[in-house]
């Protein structure tokens, strides 16, 4: 027996090897509807179907896997949304549906070319030309939108009044911590071609006058002012390690003495056992476009050479975490 006491099982490889088979079925369940289908209540396999408009075996297999698999419940035949289906896939709130399209017509395809990435090092041919775009950024931005309000679940945006994002990919962030702290002002340090789409997103959340929009390249960007708390969120895995370092001064300069700095992202730690969600993503991340899923440890050496103190780590539920740290 090798690093641990417990009896050796094939559970775990074959649970791990068969976990495109879960994955596909959860993509299709949710595209044909089966789970809004489920909003208004229980549902046999027949009544089930008739409502999804697909036969009957389709609607059993579905609604088995996913029973087994804890998004839905069955009791006697019938089946029940569990608590996590009904909040995130039936319409009872923040509405993941576009975050699996992408992953099944984008991610889930593009990943058949991982032998290739394994092999070379570098990603694959990513293919988002035409609808295939709309597809990309709708996924992405849904899943913005869920690390942001795990975020506002996790930190406590109240003591503070001036906040910078810089860098960002999503206004979901600052608009998650506009709406649970009314005193705050955000001034957004984007990418140029975001500024329109962050500036409307933002005015349509009702937030307009509490907030500035300024285009500058993350990578050039030098924001001025004194800020309390400052976001960069997905920001480091898309730039090199000299350039995170600079990114992550040119913050410090920005920011009074005491201020509270969020560095959301993915990250390969040093913990008894690795989070999979980072370590997943790290493959993700490659075989996409090559970019990079960096040791905690060596974040933090990049923090605290900046002038920040690392104080915390949140890990959000099914979403990057989060290094807290303190301007020194």
């Amino acid at each position: 027996m090798t690093g641990s006491t417990r009896a050796a099982s094939p559970d775990r490889i074959v649970d791990i090897a068969v976990g495109y088979m879960a994955a596909k079925q959860l993509f299709a369940a949710s595209r044909i509807g089966l789970f809004a289908a489920l909003a208004d209540g229980p549902l046999d396999a027949a009544a089930l179907a008739a409502k999804i408009g697909k036969p009957e075996k389709i609607a059993r297999i579905l609604g088995d896997t996913m029973s087994s698999l804890g998004l839905l419940s069955r009791v006697e035949g019938r089946y029940e949304l569990g608590a996590d289906a009904a909040a995130y896939l039936a319409g009872g709130g923040l509405d993941l549906s576009p975050f699996l399209t992408f992953l099944e017509t984008i991610s889930y395809p593009h990943w058949l070319q991982f032998e290739h990435t394994v092999d070379t090092g570098e990603p694959g041919k990513l293919d988002v030309e035409g609808a295939r775009w709309d597809t990309f950024l709708s996924g992405v931005m849904t899943y913005n939108a869920l690390h942001a309000r795990m975020l506002a679940a996790a930190f406590d945006y109240a003591p503070y009044e001036k906040l910078l994002d810089l860098g960002g990919l999503s206004s979901e962030f600052a608009v998650e911590a506009m709406r649970a702290n009314e005193k705050l002002h955000t001034t957004f340090v984007f990418d140029p071609r975001s500024v329109e789409p962050v500036t409307r997103a933002v005015a349509d959340a009702g937030f307009g006058e509490r907030s500035t929009v300024v285009g500058e390249p993350t990578t050039e960007a030098r924001p001025s002012g004194e800020f309390d708390l400052v976001m960069v969120n997905h920001v480091v895995h898309r730039f090199g390690a000299g350039e995170n370092g600079e990114i992550l001064r040119r913050a410090r300069a920005a920011a009074v003495p005491g201020a509270t700095l969020l560095l959301l992202d993915f990250f390969l730690d040093d913990d008894a056992v690795q989070r999979p969600l980072d370590a997943l993503h790290a493959g993700e991340y490659l075989v996409i476009d090559g970019t990079v899923v960096y040791p905690e440890a060596e974040v933090r050496a990049w923090l605290a050479d900046a002038g920040w103190r690392p104080v915390d780590r949140l890990t959000l539920p099914g979403s990057p975490r989060v290094l807290v740290a303190k301007a020194e």
